[in-house]
């Protein structure tokens, strides 16, 4: 896969490429991850992104062709281009399992007052992660590129997300190792049982009861 972040501030992303999973799926070569300065495709004399918007209001609103002129630039017909905005569909684990089939995502991170909304036009889908401003994409655009990076091949053992919370619309079930009492808080005597078969079935009720005391909205979708 090839991920493209269109950006302001691409040195927000330096501890993001070169920690943890993401640096290990980079090394893999499960993904390649480019950052674009959209500010190098302006084409005023300042480099100048943004500008006051028409009509009047506070704040500035990022220009269309800086942000095009560098989509253009690495977009070819294996693209799908994001763009990153509270107004968007909420991405949930579902989502990250669709966008990790595709060859090429390309994703826009705003910036200031918002985008000029002919950029719009140019995206394939629009998508938020959560209904809460921040001050631009690049946390979104971290948020989502790791989501999905963790599920491409070779990169983590398919068995340890399978059961991760939301693959089911269900939680995930409590999990605990040594010691098996600390301050007189014990594991559960069934994890200790050697039990498979009860152990199974334990796991499945605690993540039913789990799902229905935090978020019993996915059992009614379930």
């Amino acid at each position: 896969m090839k991920i493209d972040i269109l950006t302001l501030f691409p040195n927000m992303f330096n501890g993001f490429l070169e920690e943890s999973i993401i640096k290990r799926a980079i090394n893999i070569n499960a993904v390649k991850i480019n950052l674009i300065n959209f500010r190098d495709f302006s084409k005023l004399s300042n480099h100048q992104v943004d500008d006051t918007p028409y009509g009047g209001g506070r704040g500035m609103v990022l220009r269309c062709e800086p942000i095009i002129d560098a989509l253009d630039s690495v977009k070819t017909n294996d693209s799908k281009v994001i763009l990153l905005s509270p107004q968007g569909q909420t991405f949930n684990e579902q989502k990250a399992l669709e966008l990790k089939n595709e060859k090429h995502l390309i994703m826009i991170c705003g910036h200031y007052e918002g985008f000029d909304e002919r950029i719009r036009s140019f995206a394939d889908e629009e998508i938020s992660i959560g209904d809460y401003v921040l001050t631009g994409g690049e946390l979104p655009a971290m948020v989502i590129t790791d989501s999905i990076v963790r599920l491409l091949p070779d990169v983590i053992k398919e068995e340890s997300y399978l059961n991760d919370s939301f693959m089911n619309n269900l939680l995930d079930y409590p999990t605990y190792t040594k010691p098996p009492v600390f301050r007189d808080l014990k594991v559960p005597d069934v994890l200790l049982s050697g039990h498979h078969e009860n152990i199974k079935k334990w796991r499945e009720e605690e993540a039913l009861k789990n799902t229905k005391k935090k978020r019993n909205d996915l059992l009614e979708k379930k």
